[in-house]
Formats: structure tokens, sequence, C-alpha cells
């Protein structure tokens, strides 16, 4: 039997899945017809990850649950969610750069940036303010369905009349209730220690499970959890993204070098995939073939969700299939976060009605996969008379409506490798080495920490004792001019 709050097996998930649909449908659906957006009623009753990920949050008890996704729903149809875009935002909060996606955890998460001395506090804007982060979450959850996120509040050069306790609250609740399991981790940066006290505040808002998310770091410690390639230069990092308005920033996704060679495009009386199996053709040799598919309105993708890259040789190809489902020839190409590290081949091409391309993702130089790196794929349906030459695809990309392109991202996984049998070898000196370099940095990293902390407690006495010689002095002149007087 599960514990309060716990599901123990898969079957018992899918059971409360199913027992929080009825209850939800019979006691909130049932009281109003217009109380809910309609699609995400819908969406509800077909997404099982989007309810287990609501029962996640909520410990598996149902009745929470449906406060839950009441309270969420009703939001969503608030802010009308399903119906928010670009142009629904004033123009001069994506201008203000305060609030924007960009970059990688090490983990593989992304970067949701909070750059907190650009915000000001002022009533009149909250609600504008509370959409614009609305509109971000729901665009990368359409993006990146299952993907959580990183915030990084960036407090440097920020003070107290940066903080609108209202609206810090309301970006919780955007994890806490209205985009359950979204949350990776929320870093804080430099957090100024005259903030503590409304910080004090802040963690009676969130959970159990959300105060284990929070990380206070300073410019020796964010690399713990951020890579230099992904921090700004004043974090310590290497990276030179400079925020600008039009376009919004997005991933940097860049046409990768396509090797050489014949494309491959067949249809279902051509190559067939378990030539693969056979070593057919030569270039398809070693990759890795997909088991996943994602259906989409131009084309089938497969895999779905991730290519998987490995360290042996074999590991370091795999396999993008493509399937027209229109009745038209359909272009695409690919574009990835890291063109130097890929080859890509076709990566520009056009796939015929009914058709199927098999596009091989290489490792190239040496490089390796990273959780970081991502894949676009991008389709759009072609006129019959259209060409599918070189420049001909190039000027039919300069021209098609963006509204018409059909997107599709791809993130990558790294395989792990086999532990080896005799971990103790002496043979294997480098194992023992690394492993104690590991324990040196990880010594050195909280050494650093403990000593910034340190500073910190140092730097606030020394204010303290500064106020307090100030006060001491003002009492004795005070003193003075009293006697001086009398």
């Amino acid at each position: 039997m599960a514990e309060a709050g716990q599901a123990e097996s898969e079957q018992e998930i899918e059971t409360k899945i199913e027992e929080t649909r009825q209850r939800f449908k019979s006691e909130y659906v049932g009281e109003s017809q217009d109380k809910y957006d309609s699609r995400d009623v819908e969406r509800l009753f077909k997404d099982d990850a989007l309810v287990e990920g609501y029962l996640t949050w909520r410990q598996f008890v149902v009745e929470d649950t449906l406060k839950m996704i009441d309270e969420s729903l009703q939001w969503r149809k608030e802010f009308t969610l399903n119906d928010l875009t670009e142009s629904s935002i004033p123009r001069w909060m994506f201008e203000s750069g305060a609030v924007f996606l960009h970059g990688y955890d090490k983990e593989g998460n992304k970067l949701f940036w909070f750059k907190v001395k650009l915000h000001i506090k002022d009533a009149k804007m909250i609600l504008d303010k509370k959409r614009y982060v609305a509109f971000w979450l729901e665009r990368y959850a359409k993006r990146e369905p299952g993907m959580p996120l990183t915030v990084v509040f960036d407090m440097s050069e920020s003070g107290l009349s940066n903080i609108d306790m209202d609206f810090v609250k309301y970006i919780i609740n955007c994890f806490k209730v209205y985009y359950p399991k979204f949350l990776s981790k929320m870093i804080m940066y430099e957090m100024p220690w005259i903030m503590n006290a409304a910080w004090k505040i802040v963690k009676t808002w969130l959970g159990p499970e959300a105060i284990s998310k929070l990380k206070f770091v300073n410019k020796s410690e964010i690399q713990t959890y951020v890579g230099p390639e992904h921090l700004p230069p004043h974090m310590g990092g290497t990276d030179q993204f400079k925020y600008s308005y039009p376009p919004l920033p997005d991933d940097d996704f860049q046409s990768p070098i396509c090797e050489n060679g014949p494309i491959v495009n067949f249809s279902e009386d051509g190559l067939k995939s378990e030539d693969l199996d056979r070593g057919e053709p030569g270039r398809l040799r070693g990759a890795r073939k997909p088991t996943t598919t994602f259906k989409g309105t131009l084309l089938d993708i497969s895999p779905s969700e991730e290519l998987r890259f490995g360290a042996k040789e074999s590991e370091k190809r795999c396999l993008i299939i493509l399937n027209n489902v229109t009745k038209n020839q359909v272009a695409f190409k690919v574009r990835t976060t890291a063109p130097e590290k890929y080859r890509v081949k076709p990566s520009n091409s056009s796939c015929e009605p009914g058709a199927s391309v098999e596009i091989v993702v290489s490792l190239h130089g040496g490089y390796q996969a990273s959780p970081q790196d991502r894949f676009l794929v991008m389709a759009a349906e072609m006129e019959s008379s259209a060409g599918a030459s070189v420049s001909e695809l190039a000027q039919f990309w300069k021209e098609v409506s963006k509204a018409k392109v059909m997107e599709h991202r791809l993130r990558c996984h790294l395989l792990e490798s086999p532990k080896p049998i005799l971990s103790n070898w002496s043979g294997s000196p480098s194992v023992t080495t690394s492993g104690e370099h590991q324990d040196l940095q990880s010594t050195l990293m909280r050494v650093l920490a403990t000593n910034s902390r340190l500073e910190q407690k140092l730097d606030a006495c020394v204010w303290t004792q500064k106020v307090l010689v100030l006060m001491v002095s003002f009492l004795l002149a005070l003193t003075s001019y009293s006697l001086w007087t009398s």
C-alpha cells in the first residue's frame, strides 16, 4: 500500500491520473463551462504528463492537486495564455532586456534571466510585467515541453528600490502553481545583504521542495551551476551575448557544415531502414537509428526529442529521419547551436510527398556532444512548381512566411560510458588522479565559498561599526553643546 501522498508504481500513477481527471470533470468543470479555456481543459484530459506533473508537485494527493489545477487553469484564462503573442506585450518591455531566455546551465537546462537592477516598482505596470513573464514561460513550454528551467536573478548593482515583493511572489507562483515541475533551480547571484530580510519573507511563500532549489551564489560560486561559456563577463564568464530587440533572443541556431555527397531521398519502394543494419549505404554506417517519432503537421521527425551521443566511435553518429506527410514537396533545413562541432548531411534540401529523408549528424574534429547543444528542424510546404536546387531553396527560405514554417527542436543526450571492471587496477593511475583532482577542486570551492561568506559578514560588521561611531560622535557633540550652553 502506498504511503501518504506517494505513488509507488506506474499502475498507481495511472489510477491517480484517471481519478484526478474524473473528479476535476465532475467537481470543477461541471460548475461552469466558462470558468476555464476549453483548450486547456482538452489538453488536461489528453496529456498524461501534464496531470502527472501536477500530482508530483502535490505529492500525489488528489485533493491538493485538484485545487492546484483549478487555480492554474483560471490563471491561464485570465492572462489569455493560449492567445498571448509578442504583439500583446508593450514593446518597451522587450527593449528593456529585464527578462529573457539565453544559454544553459551545466545540466542542459535553459537559463531564464532576471536583471533585477532593470526592474522598478510601479503599480501601474505590474499587470503588464506579469503578462510579460507569462509570455516567456509559455513560449518556452511550447518549444521545449517537459524540459525544466533554471532561473537566474542577477542582483548585481541592485537595491531595495528594484525589489517588488508582489512581483517576486507572482514569479514564485508561476513555478509553484502554474508550471509544475518546471523549475530546476533558482540562482540568486550577488544578493546584497540589505535584502536578507526581504528574502526571509520570500522563503515563507515557498514549499520545502522549492526552498531546496534556491542557490545563493557569488562570482566565485556560480560556475558550480553554470559554465563560463554561458555566463557574462561580469560573472566571470566568456559569453559576449548582448541583449537587443528586435528580434527576440533565442537559441543561437546556425547552419552546420554540410558534407559533400548525394542526398538520400527515398520512398517506400526505395532504400529501407533495415539497410542500415547491413551497413548500406556507406555514409550511414555506424549512425544510430532512432526509435521514437514526433508527429508534425508537415513532417514526422525521428527521434522525437533527443539525439543520443556517446564517447565510442560507434556512438558519434546519429540519424534524423524525416517523413513527408503532405501531398506537396516540403523544404527542410537543420540548424544547430554548435555548428563547429557537428557535420550534417543533408542540412538543407527538400522531401517529395510520401517520401523520407535520412539525415546523418556526426561529431567532428574530436569534439564531444554536450547537453547544452540543440538542433532545430525547420520545414515549409512548397508549391508544386517550385525547384529544389541550392539557389532555389535559398530564395524559397528568404520569401516564405514565418507563419508557414514548422519548427521542431532536438536536444542532445550523453550516453554513460561503461565503468571499467577493474576500477582499482593499478594500471589505471589516471582514474585515481582525476578523482583526487575533483576532490581537491570541491574542497577549494567550499573554502572559497566560506571565505566569501566571511567577507560579507566582515563588511556588514564594518558598516555597523561605522554607524555606531557616527552615532557616538553625534551624542558626544550633542552633550558637549548642551554643557556649553548651560
